[in-house]
């Protein structure tokens, strides 16, 4: 019988299950290029979250002072002099009953300056002026931290949102005459004395914690109000680097508040020692015993992308572009000045 010869199967490579390495680098380029197309889409929707948060900020510092004025008659001060040895406190001081900061606000004596006002948190006994108060910082923010004094401790912190307090002039000591805009040094004002218009009238405008500012150079008589940002260099006075708004308790103009001498965000560029700041301006503090006139140069700056947020003085909140007329946006810091403005939208 004849023997059956059977062949033997063949052995089947194994299937391959890997990539190879251009097969690897295109599904690497391909990753980089849709990261590439979200991350602008993803940076964009978190600056709009943060712009919605600060727009909300400032909805409820604005309604504080409502509620302010609505329990005392009047409009918070932008700056008092105390009645005991100390420095002013500030309108975003005055209203922290309103912004959910009754604790804060209690352990505040406003006929004493802010130095030696203390509270306890988590049984530690810090000062008042360096508590963080989250209503008034900006999200964008990139300067949210707290400043320190000569050794080290805690003594300042900062806010994003400053008080109108109109064009350029702020107070004449001699006179006790203040200036144009919606809070005033050192007087009561009421709603009623807003004549432009509460629609028509700034209320706060975001500024920008540790800004350069020049102070206390003390020119006698009224300084006609600059026109472009490199006359502020040829004032001069004493360079603070980065101080400006970092206390949120100094009811001081170049610490919680902002004048309109220049549109939102214009660069003041000043060069010293061989560095570039853009600055502010103040020719004297506020309280200072001087016989010269506090005129200040305080810009509202933003984190947000082509302008600042704004709140006018009857509660409503708005985005205005850094391209505004100028003239227009120094109408609207006036309290009274009796112009005719179109708001923007």
């Amino acid at each position: 019988m004849p023997t059956e010869f059977r062949s033997m199967p063949t052995a089947t490579p194994p299937r391959r299950s890997a990539f190879t390495l251009v097969e690897l680098l295109v599904v690497i380029a391909i990753i980089g290029i849709l990261v590439g197309l979200l991350l602008p889409a993803v940076q964009a929707a978190r600056e709009a979250a943060r712009r919605m948060s600060c727009t909300n900020n400032m909805k409820q510092m604005i309604l504080a002072v409502h509620n302010y004025e609505s329990a005392t008659k009047r409009l918070p001060p932008a700056w008092t002099r105390p009645a005991m040895t100390g420095d002013g406190w500030s309108t975003q001081a005055r209203i922290l009953p309103y912004v959910e900061n009754v604790a804060l606000a209690s352990a505040i004596d406003f006929s004493a300056g802010y130095g030696a006002a203390r509270i306890t948190v988590d049984g530690e006994s810090i000062k008042v002026s360096s508590f963080r108060v989250p209503v008034y910082l900006c999200p964008s923010d990139v300067n949210d931290f707290e400043r320190n004094d000569d050794d080290g401790n805690p003594y300042h912190y900062p806010l994003s949102y400053g008080y109108n307090a109109g064009p350029w002039f702020v107070l004449n000591p001699n006179t006790n005459e203040t200036g144009p805009g919606s809070f005033v040094a050192g007087r009561v004002s009421r709603f009623r004395d807003v004549l432009d218009g509460l629609s028509n009238t700034l209320g706060f405008g975001e500024v920008k914690a540790r800004t350069a500012y020049y102070r206390d150079v003390e020119i006698d008589g009224t300084i006609p109000t600059p026109r472009e940002p490199a006359e502020i260099c040829s004032l001069g006075g004493s360079l603070k680097t980065d101080t400006g708004h970092t206390e949120w308790v100094d009811g001081r103009v170049h610490q919680s508040g902002f004048t309109t001498t220049f549109s939102p965000n214009r660069k003041v560029i000043c060069e010293v020692s061989g560095r570039e700041f853009d600055v502010d301006f103040t020719n004297i503090r506020e309280g200072k015993d001087t016989t010269a006139l506090t005129q200040a140069a305080v810009t509202s700056r933003s984190y947000h992308q082509g302008g600042v947020n704004v709140t006018m003085m009857d509660g409503s909140v708005r985005f205005i572009t850094d391209s505004i007329n100028l003239e227009l946006w120094r109408n609207l810091s006036t309290r009274a000045g009796g112009e005719s403005v179109t708001v923007p939208e």
